[in-house]
């Protein structure tokens, strides 16, 4: 049974499809018929273990992970990985470089001064800019471990790649853009996202880890469930992990994989981002917050310039079904998040609802 639904833009936690939910509604009381819900099967059971196995086995056929990567489903935030990162690879001669292109990327950078305050520095930032462009020059120093970076800001509607030349481990903050781009793995050492944006929900991330680089990593005493190793020795059964979160992915993936899989879903993320730019930059009303050769794929972030008009625009759409558009409190002005879950539908009818509005 379809139930009716509003269209769903927040940043996140954000959209899923219907159908993920239904199925799972219909797996709260009897999952597999193992006559209990999803959300009380223990996870040292052969169902839950099977289904973590598969889980891992979809991720790394639909990004196209490369043997030598370690997957780990965690139940840390995203932030965690903050600290997590550095804890792990640094080691007291070792730097790490971050590129500041937004507030996630800057709290990584806050983050790592913080636990290694002489071996952390920044590579290139954009607050110069308030975060309305991506940085350019990067200055890399010797004894560089790697090069952390957030693709995708949500917060600010910045993307952000490395310069091809930078050929250092890259580490990235893929939170709001995984499973809507391809990813090339020969450049990466590391990858975390959170779950809440593409995957599942809210209290899961997934780490994507090169195995040598893990190996290669401090040698000091850390807390066990902040050492990644810990997790991969335990297959990321250390300590009891999101459960239901897991199964969600699990979900997801097939959906994904079901609708065409990640080449379809890159394809339409940049026709999802054009539709509605394009509305944007033909408005007399609307205008963009970044400059156009920054700008998010996924996170547009628009306004009216008047926090009035703003106001009003959020209670038009929210009376039309069009939900989470508030921009973020750091930045204020609107946001339409465009994950995977968010159809070309829902966009044009986004499009719509802001031509209503600068007609009234």
């Amino acid at each position: 049974m379809m139930i009716e639904r509003g269209l769903n833009f927040n940043a996140g936690p954000a959209a899923l499809p219907e159908e993920v939910l239904l199925q799972a509604r219909e797996d709260m009381l009897n999952w597999q018929g193992l006559g209990c819900g999803i959300l009380e099967v223990g996870h040292r059971t052969p169902a839950f273990i099977t289904l973590l196995e598969e889980t891992t086995s979809l991720l790394k056929s639909i990004l196209a992970i490369p043997k030598g990567f370690e997957v780990l489903w965690l139940g840390m935030p995203a932030r965690m990985h903050f600290s997590a990162i550095p804890l792990n690879f640094l080691k007291d001669a070792d730097k790490a470089g971050y590129v500041v292109s937004g507030m996630w990327s800057d709290m990584a950078f806050i983050e790592a001064k913080r636990m290694f305050p002489k071996g952390s520095y920044c590579v290139a930032s954009a607050k110069e800019s308030d975060f309305k462009d991506r940085p350019f020059e990067h200055q890399i120093e010797n004894n560089t471990k790697y090069l952390y970076f957030t693709p995708n800001e949500t917060v600010h509607g910045i993307m952000y790649s490395p310069p091809a030349e930078i050929n250092v481990p890259l580490v990235a903050d893929m939170t709001s853009c995984i499973l809507s781009e391809s990813i090339d793995f020969s450049r990466y050492a590391c990858i975390f996202a959170g779950a809440q944006k593409n995957i599942a929900n809210a209290g899961l991330s997934v780490l994507i880890v090169r195995q040598d680089f893990l190996n290669d990593g401090v040698t000091s005493i850390l807390p066990l469930t902040l050492d990644y190793r810990t997790h991969v020795k335990h297959h990321s059964l250390y300590v009891t992990p999101p459960t239901f979160n897991i199964y969600l992915a699990n979900l997801m993936l097939k959906w994904l994989e079901k609708a065409g899989g990640l080449s379809y879903f890159e394809n339409l993320t940049q026709a999802k981002a054009r539709c509605l730019y394009d509305a944007i930059d033909a408005s007399s009303l609307f205008y963009g917050l970044v400059e156009k050769n920054a700008r998010s794929l996924i996170n547009v972030c628009f306004t009216t310039g008047s926090d009035v008009r703003d106001a009003a625009f959020l209670d038009f759409a929210d009376s039309q079904g069009l939900l989470g558009l508030k921009g973020h409190r750091a930045v204020g002005g609107l946001r339409a998040s465009l994950y995977n879950a968010v159809s070309m539908f829902g966009v044009e009818c986004l499009v719509n609802c802001l031509q209503e509005f600068e007609k009234l």
